[in-house]
C-alpha cells in the first residue's frame, strides 16, 4: 500500500473514533440546529452529496482538506430562505498560499425574523394587562439571531492527499437583551450560548480516473450553556465517493464538451438516524451545468434540482448557481426552500 493511501485510511480512522460518541447521542437532543444547514447551491442541488467535491472555497463550508485545492484566491457568498421565515446569509474567502497551504475565512448570519413577546406573570393574567385580549402578549416585537465565524488551514501532504482543520465561533441570542431576570434563585442569566468548534477533514484523489473520495468531522467540541442548562450541537460526519461517468479521463466515456458526474455520501449527524445523499451534475462546455440529488432517509426532504453557470474572463472566473428544495410530502407543508450562490475566483 503506498504512503498516501496509508495516511488516508488512518485519517478515516481517526475521524470515525471521533465521531463515535455523537453517534451514541438521542434524536432531537441538540441545540443551534442551524449548524446542521451548511450554504452553497451546487451542494445542495446535489443533495449534499459533496463532501468529495467541495473543493476550494466550498471546503470551507463542507470539507476543511478541501480548501488545499484552492487555486489562487476564490470568494462566496450565499443565500437560503429557509423554512419559517428564516433567512441565512454567507460569505467564504480562500487562498492559496503556495506550499505552505491555503487559509480560509467564513461567516455566517441567521436572521430568525420577528416574534411577539409573551411572559408568564404571577397571578391572575388580567391584573397585568387587563386591556389586552391575550394579556400574556406585552406588545414588544424582539429579532433574535444567530451567526458563525471561522478560520480554516488546509494543506497538501502528498499529490494526492490533502487535509484541513477549521475552528469556528458561533453565537446564537434568543433574545434582544442579553440577561433577564429569572427569579431570587437563579438571579439573571444569558438569554444566548457560544461555543467553540472544529471542523477535520481529509480529501484522497485515487488517480483512478476521476474517483475521489472524502470525510470530515463537522462542530466537534463541547457542549453549549444556555441559561441554566447545558445543550449538546448537532456533530455531523460526512465520507463520500465521486466520479465522473462521461467527460475527460471518466469512468465510461471519454468527451472533452461535456460531463456528467455522480456522487454519494453517507452522513451521520449526533441527533438523527444514519441517512445518504445521491447527487448526479452534468457540465457542458464548462459553462453551464445541471443537477439533481435525493436525500434518503429523511422526514422532510427528498428530491433536489438545480442549476448553474461559470465564466472565465482572463484571470478572473465568476459562477452563480441555484438550487431547490421542497420540505415536506406534501407540497409545501414547511414551504420550499431556495438557495442562491455566487462566487468570484481570480487565478
Amino acid at each position: 500500500m503506498k504512503k498516501a493511501d496509508q495516511i488516508f485510511f488512518l485519517s478515516i480512522t481517526v475521524l470515525l473514533l471521533s465521531a463515535s460518541p455523537a453517534i451514541a447521542q438521542k434524536v432531537g437532543s441538540t441545540s443551534m440546529q442551524y449548524l446542521s444547514v451548511i450554504p452553497g447551491a451546487r451542494a445542495a442541488s446535489m443533495g449534499n452529496a459533496y463532501v468529495a467535491i467541495a473543493h476550494g472555497v466550498d471546503g470551507l463550508f463542507w470539507n476543511p482538506a478541501g480548501v488545499a485545492l484552492t487555486e489562487g484566491q476564490e470568494f462566496s457568498t450565499a443565500y437560503i430562505n429557509w423554512i419559517f421565515d428564516t433567512r441565512q446569509y454567507a460569505l467564504g474567502y480562500a487562498v492559496s498560499l503556495g506550499i505552505v497551504g491555503s487559509v480560509g475565512l467564513q461567516l455566517h448570519y441567521i436572521d430568525y425574523g420577528s416574534f411577539e413577546e409573551a411572559i408568564l406573570p404571577r397571578g391572575d393574567a388580567s391584573d397585568y394587562y387587563p386591556q389586552q385580549e391575550y394579556p400574556y402578549l406585552t406588545g414588544r416585537i424582539f429579532k433574535p439571531y444567530s451567526y458563525i465565524a471561522g478560520l480554516t488551514y488546509a494543506k497538501e501532504l502528498t499529490d494526492r492527499f490533502s487535509t484541513g482543520i477549521s475552528i469556528k465561533y458561533s453565537h446564537e441570542s434568543l433574545y434582544d437583551k442579553a440577561q433577564v431576570y429569572v427569579d431570587s434563585a437563579n438571579g439573571s442569566v444569558n438569554t444566548y450560548g457560544d461555543v467553540i468548534l472544529f471542523d477535520i477533514g481529509v480529501h484522497y484523489n485515487t488517480g483512478f480516473h476521476t474517483i475521489q473520495i472524502g470525510a470530515a468531522v463537522q462542530n466537534f467540541g463541547s457542549d453549549v450553556r444556555y441559561a441554566v442548562d447545558n445543550y449538546a450541537v448537532p456533530m455531523l460526519f460526512r465520507v463520500g465517493l465521486a466520479a465522473d461517468l462521461i467527460g475527460p479521463n471518466s469512468l465510461l466515456l471519454e468527451d472533452q464538451s461535456s460531463r456528467l458526474g455522480v456522487a454519494f455520501d453517507i452522513f451521520q449527524s449526533s441527533d438523527y438516524n444514519q441517512q445518504q445523499h445521491i447527487g448526479v451534475e452534468y457540465e457542458y462546455a464548462e459553462s453551464i451545468a445541471f443537477r439533481a440529488g435525493y436525500k434518503l432517509n429523511y422526514d422532510n426532504e427528498g428530491l433536489t434540482l438545480g442549476g448553474g453557470i461559470k465564466q472565465k474572463l482572463g484571470s478572473l472566473k465568476f459562477s452563480i448557481d441555484y438550487s431547490y428544495g421542497a420540505m415536506g410530502t406534501n407540497v409545501g407543508a414547511f414551504g420550499n426552500v431556495h438557495r442562491i450562490s455566487l462566487g468570484v475566483g481570480i487565478l
